[in-house]
């Protein structure tokens, strides 16, 4: 019997753990349940920032995942794995928790709307994670599903570092770009803190020695996916004229028909896509 496809959603933000009902959470929430229905195996992560209700969402710590320290300039950070369900969707989420990088804060901004000054080590650190989770669980994705800049790092990661790895060798890269940016720049050694075994200087060629704002950052991860999806009609435009010419498979929705992704991501699965 074939095994089934496996779909991995890589969010920065799913609807109902942050609150509000943006079209971007809702789809993140939808895209799970939808293609489950449809006979894939999926696993889905996302950050655990500190304002999501741990006792109120039935989050619990899983320990055999859990104890992990990953590295990011010079720095030790502990990675704790949370597990919830929805239950009206049959699916579970993954939390990648750190005491200090998302538990002890909110989302990309302090409650006076002032953007963290090291959201650039929570993006590297939740882009890691997420990698490293999967691949204790021994799991591997036919598709990996990236929504959100603090997912951006994964393309590299997926395709450098992880290149020869067997969970991740023919996994294909969709990134989705929807109207969510970041205003404060990453500083000059973004570039140097991502560097880890088998990404190398000329990797990160285009964003070394300077400050990388989300332009550049999704100019690196437009370089690294095999696919791209527009989930909204505002995304910036220098990055969606960057994903024109690149060449690659383009999916164009602004209504979220999650019924399009199905079609679009089974048109990435046949023997010669992409």
């Amino acid at each position: 019997m074939k095994e089934p496809n496996r779909i991995l959603f890589v969010s920065q933000e799913i609807f109902p753990y942050l609150a509000e009902e943006t079209p971007i959470r809702m789809l993140n929430r939808k895209l799970p349940e939808l293609f489950q229905s449809k006979g894939y195996e999926t696993r889905t992560f996302m950050p655990k920032f500190g304002d999501i209700n741990e006792r109120r969402n039935q989050l619990h710590e899983v320990i055999r995942l859990s104890g992990t320290n990953l590295l990011i300039d010079d720095t030790d950070h502990p990675l704790l794995i949370k597990v919830a369900s929805i239950q009206s969707a049959h699916i579970q989420i993954y939390f990648i928790d750190n005491e200090d990088l998302f538990n002890k804060r909110r989302g990309i901004t302090d409650t006076d709307g002032k953007e963290y000054e090291d959201n650039d080590v929570r993006s590297i650190f939740f882009s890691r994670s997420v990698l490293e989770t999967v691949r204790k669980l021994r799991w591997t994705p036919n598709i990996i599903h990236c929504s959100g800049w603090m997912s951006a790092l994964v393309p590299l990661y997926v395709k450098k570092a992880y290149s020869d790895t067997p969970f991740f060798a023919k996994s294909k890269i969709v990134l989705s770009l929807d109207e969510n940016t970041y205003q404060t720049p990453f500083s000059t050694k973004f570039s140097q803190k991502i560097i880890i075994d088998g990404i190398r200087k000329n990797d990160v060629r285009s964003i070394a020695g300077f400050p990388v704002g989300y332009e550049e950052l999704m100019r690196l991860a437009i370089d690294n996916s095999d696919a791209i999806v527009y989930t909204s009609g505002n995304i910036n435009t220098r990055v969606s004229n960057y994903a024109e010419t690149s060449g690659k498979p383009i999916m164009k929705t602004t209504d979220n028909d999650p019924q399009q992704y199905l079609d679009f991501y089974n048109s990435l699965l046949t023997p010669d896509a992409v």
